[in-house]
């Protein structure tokens, strides 16, 4: 198991620098000039050449790499030392500046991850107790009208994209019913919770139809097997054989799909955010790909691509609480 872990992590921190080098070279090689967006369209190409003098955009691009790579991690000093640090005891993360708001990236990123993670941990919450729930329910009574409900609603669920989704809730919840702010993130808690409800919910109700799929045909294949017949002959209750022998195998894959989503979650967010206007990674994300920000969009990728690596860790780590033949 030593063995196992230690190698999962060394293919982890493998992945990460190869999404991280992968987007650096992309967006370097792309077409456009950060210091032209910054100097405007009618700037002089001498203001322009001084701009990407400052910027370090002169240099070769394995230069800007080994430039990049040699400061984002840095061990010892202060943040009066490294201002566009973030120090955690002696370890520090350094992103570097944003091009057009000259502000660290770490600084950036900080604020716009709290509201990306309101929304991420409530739309997850949704999602897999809608998908749970109907899954099971849609199983247990197989072949009625509510399963074939169940079935068509996750149909139109999959099939709609969430922008769609996301505008047809504000106008009922926001416009119509006024329920809800329409969008914007809101002053007080109270506030900013009932403003993260619509785009939580438009990113629910995607994967919570996924999940309701998932958990359905995975319990009327279980609900089939011998070990379930072998537990109602013993004379367990029909709730003990549903929730505590046949939903607990059930839920391995959906964990499994769960740490996979991860990714598509964030992808949905990007779009979601637009549509409420919510401050968070998505629509930092999409402003800095426009501007051409590059520190900012590599230290997105970044982020991103650790949140999927450590969420198939915490996958792996599950498989032995609800599986324990896992540990053989």
């Amino acid at each position: 198991m030593l063995r196992r872990l230690t190698t999962r992590l060394l293919w982890s921190v493998f992945t990460i620098w190869a999404v991280l080098t992968l987007t650096f070279a992309i967006f370097n090689w792309l077409p456009g000039d950060p210091a032209r967006v910054l100097a405007g369209p009618q700037a002089r190409p001498a203001d322009v050449q001084v701009i990407r003098d400052q910027l370090g955009l002169d240099q070769p691009v394995t230069t800007q790499y080994a430039r990049f790579l040699g400061r984002l991690l840095r061990f010892g000093g202060s943040a009066e030392q490294h201002p566009n640090a973030a120090f955690w005891g002696p370890v520090g993360l350094d992103l570097g500046e944003s091009y057009l708001k000259r502000q660290p990236v770490v600084s950036l990123i900080g604020k716009a991850l709290g509201p990306t993670l309101l929304v991420g941990i409530l739309a997850l919450a949704i999602q897999v107790a809608l998908g749970v729930l109907f899954g099971v329910m849609a199983a247990y009574w197989k072949h009625t009208v509510f399963d074939w409900g169940a079935v068509l609603l996750t149909l139109l669920g999959i099939s709609a994209p969430t922008f769609l989704t996301g505008l047809l809730l504000q106008h009922l919840f926001a416009r119509t019913l006024g329920w809800f702010p329409l969008d914007g993130y809101g002053e007080s808690q109270l506030e900013i919770l009932r403003s993260a409800f619509l785009p939580s919910l438009t990113l629910g109700l995607y994967g919570a139809a996924f999940y309701t799929r998932l958990v359905r045909d995975e319990m009327l294949t279980l609900l089939q097997s011998d070990f379930v017949r072998t537990a109602r002959a013993k004379g367990l209750s029909e709730r003990q054989v549903v929730f505590k022998h046949t939903l607990r195998n059930a839920l391995v894959p959906l964990v499994t799909v769960i740490g996979m989503n991860v990714g598509s979650l964030v992808g949905g967010a990007i779009v979601t955010e637009r549509i409420f206007r919510w401050p968070g990674i998505g629509t930092l994300t999409v402003n800095a790909i426009f501007d051409r920000d590059g520190p900012v969009v590599v230290a997105v990728v970044l982020l991103f691509s650790v949140a999927v690596v450590v969420s198939n860790l915490l996958v792996d780590a599950s498989y032995v609480a609800l599986d324990p033949r896992v540990r053989r």
